[in-house]
């Protein structure tokens, strides 16, 4: 059987490549719980995630979930953002979508 961790990767992989494709990409993307170790530890993604940013899309990590995870210094793509930031972003758009 596999471990859920290296499908979770398979699928984010999937996920992020296929957003590079689009011309309409997202303005803003949250990483929450353990999503941030996408933008941090996860060698395998965030170099997809920081092409991604470069294409204009804005990029927050959940501090609290950085912190839990003991990440706060390793975020490699985007920034830290705080539970405010991300429910105001949230209530400015009329899709979200979640990764975590």
């Amino acid at each position: 059987m596999g471990k859920e961790e290296a499908l979770g990767n398979i699928l984010m992989r999937a996920y992020f490549e296929t957003i590079k494709t689009y011309k309409q990409v997202p303005h803003t993307i949250f990483f929450l719980n353990s999503g941030v170790k996408l933008t941090t530890t996860n060698a395998d993604i965030y170099p997809i995630l920081k092409e991604i940013e470069a294409m204009g899309v804005e990029m927050y990590s959940c501090g609290t979930c950085l912190k839990y995870y003991g990440l706060e210094a390793e975020i490699k793509v985007g920034h830290r953002g705080s539970t405010n930031h991300i429910v105001e972003g949230m209530k400015d758009f009329d899709k979200t979508v979640w990764i975590g």
